[in-house]
């Protein structure tokens, strides 16, 4: 049964007109995403095959090219659609955070970050270079390691807090195994750039570790 088909009431997009986009389900806000489906499937039923083929939406966001055509109904067309979905999503809070005070936007933050680190499949840190008003000035991943371990040098984080003229910033890193606590070296590199940075009179507002959908803000936790 194609969607057109089915009870208005029922149908993704008169859904999201009714009730909000909040009551949608993943499968629903894809399949508004697709529009259509393949032959003997709606664009819902492929929506579903993708969920459970990659099992969550960041999953979806996070395969190549060649996983996402194993997927029938599946093309370059839509994984390049999806690919420019994430990337204006990113951009967008990006803007918003040129705008707001970071320290007054903590989810905005996390879901900033998790746009820029929750797909990785090795352990990336980064950095959000911040104003005297904490609002970003820039992002930039300065240190990249393999899947368990990257090495981070605090004299080039201060290099380019200096070159961003940053007064504060947001240190941030992924967990490509999933768990989002921090270990003994993350608390021990948190404490050394914290003092490195303190000696060029630039803060350090937080340390946000994202792993997957989860986040964990050192700030949050007390641990600052």
């Amino acid at each position: 049964m194609a969607i057109t088909d089915w009870p208005e009431q029922e149908r993704p997009r008169e859904k999201l007109l009714r009730l909000g986009v909040h009551a949608l389900s993943d499968a629903e806000l894809l399949a508004i995403f697709l529009r259509v489906g393949v032959t003997g499937k709606t664009a819902v039923d492929l929506a579903r095959d993708l969920l459970q083929h990659f099992h969550t939406l960041n999953g979806i966001f996070a395969a190549s090219m060649v996983s996402m055509r194993q997927v029938h109904g599946m093309g370059f067309s839509k994984y390049c659609q999806l690919q420019a979905v994430m990337e204006m999503s990113k951009r967008a809070l990006g803007e918003q955070l040129h705008e707001t005070d970071s320290f007054t936007a903590p989810q905005q933050v996390k879901q900033y970050l998790q746009l820029s680190l929750s797909q990785l499949d090795r352990e990336v840190f980064g950095v959000m270079f911040l104003d005297t008003q904490n609002r970003l000035l820039a992002y930039e991943t300065l240190f990249e390691g393999g899947l368990m371990q990257t090495s981070v040098h605090p004299r080039e984080v201060v290099k380019r807090a200096l070159a961003h003229n940053a007064a504060a910033v947001i240190l941030s890193h992924n967990h490509p195994t999933g768990v989002a606590q921090p270990s003994r070296p993350d608390q021990q590199l948190t404490q050394t750039l914290k003092d490195a940075l303190h000696l060029i009179d630039v803060r350090v507002l937080d340390h946000i570790i994202v792993a997957g959908q989860h986040t964990y803000s050192f700030s949050e936790q007390g641990m600052l």
